[in-house]
C-alpha cells in the first residue's frame, strides 16, 4: 500500500475520532526523511491520547505497522508517531499554536482528502 493511501486511511480515523483542524502536508518536494506530515488538534490531553491510540491500533491491527518513534504520549500535549513514510503530530491547541508546524512548513503543499460519509440509519 502506498504511503498516500495510508495517510488517507489515518486521516479518516482521525476524523472519526473528532480530530480538529486536520492537515496533511506533502513534504516530498522539501525533505528526504519523510513523505507526509499529518497535523491534528485534540481538545484535551485525553483526546490527544485517544487520537494517537486509535491511529496506533488501526495501523498495528489492520496494516501490521508499528511506529518507529512514539513520543509525548504520557503528557498528552503533543504526541508524535513516526511511521517513516509519514509522521503524525497530535497537539493540544496551545501546543500546536506554540510550535507552529503549519507555519514552519508553509511551503509544503497540502494534500486534499475527502472524508467518507457515514450511513446513518434513522429510527422509525
Amino acid at each position: 500500500m502506498e504511503s498516500l493511501e495510508l495517510v488517507q486511511i489515518v486521516a479518516q480515523e482521525i476524523s472519526d475520532t473528532k480530530g480538529q483542524d486536520l492537515k496533511i502536508l506533502d513534504l516530498r518536494p522539501l525533505v528526504s526523511f519523510t513523505d507526509y506530515f499529518i497535523l491534528v488538534t485534540g481538545s484535551s490531553d485525553r483526546h490527544v491520547q485517544a487520537l494517537a491510540d486509535k491511529v496506533h491500533l488501526l495501523l498495528k491491527n489492520e496494516h501490521q505497522m508499528l511506529p518507529l518513534t512514539f513520543e509525548g504520549y504520557e503528557r498528552g500535549q503533543w504526541v508524535l508517531l513516526d511511521y517513516g513514510d509519514f509522521v503524525l503530530h497530535v497537539f493540544q491547541p496551545t501546543f500546536r499554536e506554540y510550535y507552529s508546524l503549519d507555519d514552519f512548513w508553509h511551503d509544503a503543499p497540502q494534500v486534499a482528502w475527502r472524508e467518507k460519509s457515514k450511513i446513518v440509519q434513522g429510527t422509525s
